[in-house]
């Protein structure tokens, strides 16, 4: 079960993630890019999740945490998260997705395997629509993540940021208010219909 340790956080364990690799390339989505970051500026990459309750645009963090951002983008480029849910809701906590079994216990990251934690003193959960991997300890992300409704910073240093939030506070809003049980999974299906990605900066061979 994955998820946050404290107020119990975001956690995921571990085919379709091999297949998403290879989508990653045909979308262009260069490495040598995500280590560039002269090419920031020019180059932002962001994507939309289409969802049952609305659109929520993300901004990801491809330059400082590569490894992090290249599974988020693939797997979501493959069609990964399509029609999968969230599965766990908290108000002024976090929502977390990204498990296509929809428990909360599956997902792989497009490495085959879990990869490890890319920490980054000047990305902090201190705000609401902070992007992030879930996971169930240490190097343990795949391809469960959650965004955060508010200021969490007790989760520094667990959990790698991935972006944040640009655009679709509205939709955000309209989930944090939707019910739950009382294991805080909504009550109401809301679903990733599909992912959309607006810039594959600079990209071709990743052989």
């Amino acid at each position: 079960f994955f998820f946050l340790m404290i107020r119990r956080p975001p956690r995921s364990t571990q085919s379709r993630s091999s297949a998403a690799s290879d989508v990653y390339k045909r979308q262009g989505i260069n490495a040598e890019y995500m280590g560039n970051q002269n090419s920031r500026k020019e180059h932002i990459m962001s994507l939309t999740l289409n969802t049952s309750l609305g659109k929520i645009k993300i901004e990801i963090y491809c330059e400082l945490v590569p490894m992090a951002a290249k599974n988020f983008l693939a797997l979501s480029a493959s069609g990964y998260y399509d029609n999968t849910l969230f599965h766990r809701n908290i108000k002024d906590f976090i929502i977390q997705g990204g498990d296509p079994t929809g428990t909360g216990n599956g997902g792989e990251s497009i490495y085959g395997k879990n990869f490890k934690d890319e920490f980054v003193p000047d990305l902090k959960h201190e705000k609401r629509g902070v992007v992030s991997m879930a996971n169930s300890g240490p190097n343990t992300n795949n391809s469960q993540f959650f965004i955060s409704y508010s200021k969490q910073n007790h989760l520094n240093g667990q959990f790698t940021i991935i972006g944040r939030v640009i655009d679709g506070w509205d939709t955000l809003e309209l989930m944090e208010r939707q019910p739950v049980d009382e294991l805080d999974r909504p009550l109401n299906e809301i679903k990733i219909y599909n992912v959309t990605i607006h810039a594959n900066p600079i990209a071709e061979n990743e052989e």
